[in-house]
Parts: structure tokens; C-alpha cells; sequence
């Protein structure tokens, strides 16, 4: 992965108080992260939000933009909406030596760092945008899936004929037989 001095945030030049910053998250800034993405033509803008604050920072994303994903029902691709918001605050510890263990929404950085890379949490929340159901959206009351697939579906969910499957046919007897000798046992 390439360096990209574009994703940090010098924040020992910022005054304290409210800088705001955008970003345009596109293939090329997702392939770098994961290979064998089945995602593709990513558009996606976050804005962030970063509140200064003496020892601590407070940032908030809001993404927002489309991908193209498979349907998880017929397979056919379509567009996507993102749209989410994270909140991060990102605490400033004074000693370089000690390791602190980073909470869910708490990160600790040393003093000495004069230079934050948000690269990794942009991807973490462009993800994080992706709904986990991919279903193409209703168009008139009707799925919008491709219909040959759904037609497909629906033959192949319908049940199986029982005469056809004559193996279990003379099992019936027993199941019946089984009952009524449990109840004389008792």
C-alpha cells in the first residue's frame, strides 16, 4: 500500500475549536486496503468533522455515496446507497513508552505524534456504510430483481412431489405404530 500524505491531519497547526475536512473515497482508495472485493465503482464522500480540544480530540464522519454490489437474491449487480456517521475521540496520552489498550470509540495517541493518518478509519467506516442485505429495492409495488432468476427460485423452492419420492412411503406405518405402542407402555 502506498503512502498518501492526503489522509493526514497535522493536528499541532490547528486551532483549537472546529476544522472540518472532506474526502472522496473512490476504487483506487479501496483496492489499496482489500483485494478480491466483489464491490466495485466505490463513490463515496465523508466529512469530518474534528473538534480540537487541549487533550483530546472529537471527530465525526458522515458518509454518505454509493457502490455497486451483487444482489443477494438473483446476482445481478446494482447500486447501493452509503450512508452512516462515526463518532471517534482520540485522546492524547504524555508518555511515549507506555502502551495503552485503544477502546471501541477511544484511541490514544502520544504527544510526540504530530501527525494523524485517518486512512484506516475511512475504510473502516466506508465498510462499515455497506448495508449487510443486498437486495435489489421494489420498483412498483414488484421485485426489483432480475426475473428470470426470481422464476428460478420460485421452481426450485416449490415442494417436491411425495409420490415422486416413494422411498419414505411405507415408513408412514411406523411412525403411526410408534405412537400408539408408546402410550400402551405407559
Amino acid at each position: 500500500m502506498k503512502h498518501s500524505r492526503e489522509f493526514e491531519i497535522a493536528w499541532q497547526g490547528l486551532k483549537p475549536g472546529i476544522s472540518t475536512f472532506r474526502y472522496d473515497i473512490d476504487d483506487e482508495f479501496m483496492k489499496e486496503r482489500v483485494e478480491g472485493n466483489e464491490f466495485k465503482d466505490w463513490k463515496a464522500t465523508i466529512g469530518l468533522t474534528f473538534d480540537k480540544k487541549s487533550n483530546f480530540f472529537m471527530l465525526h464522519f458522515d458518509v454518505d455515496g454509493s457502490v455497486i454490489v451483487p444482489c443477494d437474491r438473483c446476482g445481478d449487480d446494482f447500486s447501493i446507497k452509503l450512508w452512516d456517521e462515526f463518532d471517534l475521540v482520540i485522546k492524547l496520552t504524555g508518555d511515549d513508552t507506555k502502551v495503552i489498550e485503544d477502546e471501541d470509540d477511544v484511541i490514544f495517541i502520544p504527544r510526540s505524534e504530530t501527525v494523524i493518518d485517518i486512512s484506516k478509519w475511512l475504510y473502516e467506516f466506508v465498510m462499515l456504510s455497506v448495508p449487510l442485505q443486498h437486495i435489489h429495492p421494489d420498483v412498483n409495488d414488484k421485485p426489483g430483481c432480475n426475473p428470470v432468476a426470481l422464476n428460478l427460485l420460485n421452481k426450485l423452492s416449490e415442494p417436491a412431489d411425495e409420490a415422486k419420492n416413494s422411498i419414505w412411503q411405507g415408513l408412514e406405518q411406523f411412525k403411526e405404530t410408534g405412537k400408539t405402542n408408546k402410550r400402551k407402555t405407559k
